[in-house]
């Protein structure tokens, strides 16, 4: 999923190359707080989905968050 690493890269200000398969909150120095929500609000205007409370604390890795996307965007 390109746009989601796009919005990564934007969000966290890092180059999109650098987001691999393994990239998450803890191997991601400027993912913080602040950045967790701007995330969040990124994906959610990008796909046009609203995100529940509950998921956004377990979105903390590339992995969990195409996850998350591969679900909702097939209903």
């Amino acid at each position: 999923m390109n746009k989601l690493k796009e919005i990564l890269a934007e969000t966290f200000e890092i180059e999109v190359s650098a987001i691999g398969n393994d990239f998450s909150q803890d191997n991601c120095e400027t993912w913080d707080s602040i950045g967790h929500l701007n995330l969040i609000v990124a994906i959610e205007e990008e796909f046009n989905i609203s995100i529940e409370p509950e998921e956004i604390i377990k979105m903390t890795s590339l992995k969990t968050i195409m996850n998350y996307l591969n679900e909702k965007l097939a209903v």
